[in-house]
């Protein structure tokens, strides 16, 4: 298990290493001020690799499903910052058609994320920690839809080139791809727990059993 902890944090720093080397080289940046498609095949190559390796791997899966689920959740706390994708848009940096809607669902779901982790993270509010993660995963693609559409909905509107250099470009090749991962190693992980009677509960220290929530997966 240390083994895979060590390995994944080396590959998450390389990671953000590569996106903002490639940042400031402006390997993002496009001629139509949109976000292009290397922004897209930054944002998604990362989600394809963890399904794979996720899917292949048996010592993995087991990692990431032992991984606590609260301070999975209580990471999303950090997408408050979605605040600046509306303060950019008073200040005529993005287009409101995606700053206002990625803006607000971010700070949404940063506000809810600590008290989700505090009282949703366990069986007995199993279905509601899974909506929100889905609700979570759900405003991630839309911010993503809208900034890769929102030169054709709004051709007029400020364009989106912003995002595709630093410190934004950033936020969609390294924060939406890892807070989506996030939200799928939580649901994988719910929907294998179960009620345990509250005189069972275990505590086996890195292993994906919550004693403190009186629960255990599968």
């Amino acid at each position: 298990m240390k083994s895979y902890g060590k390995l994944t944090a080396a590959l998450i720093a390389a990671w953000f290493a590569l996106v903002v080397s490639a940042a400031a080289l402006q390997l993002f940046t496009n001629a139509y001020n949109r976000v292009g498609v290397a922004v897209g095949l930054a944002a998604l190559i990362p989600i394809v690799a963890f399904m794979v390796w996720y899917g292949a791997s048996e010592g993995f899966r087991h990692f990431a499903l032992s991984l606590s689920p609260r301070i999975l959740t209580y990471v999303q706390s950090w997408r408050i910052i979605g605040l600046v994708f509306v303060i950019l848009e008073a200040r005529n940096v993005l287009p409101a058609i995606f700053a206002l809607p990625a803006g607000y669902g971010d700070m949404a779901i940063g506000v809810t994320a600590s008290f989700v982790a505090w009282k949703l993270a366990d069986p007995g509010h199993r279905n509601g920690f899974i909506l929100w993660q889905g609700l979570g995963m759900a405003d991630l693609v839309l911010a993503v839809s809208l900034g890769t559409t929102a030169p054709f909905l709004s051709p007029q509107s400020i364009p989106m080139a912003a995002m595709t250099v630093l410190p934004l470009s950033v936020i969609p090749t390294f924060l939406v791809p890892l807070f989506l991962i996030l939200h799928m190693i939580c649901i994988a992980q719910a929907r294998r727990w179960k009620a345990v009677p509250s005189g069972m509960r275990q505590t086996s220290a890195g292993a994906p059993n919550f004693a403190v929530s009186g629960f255990q997966t599968r």
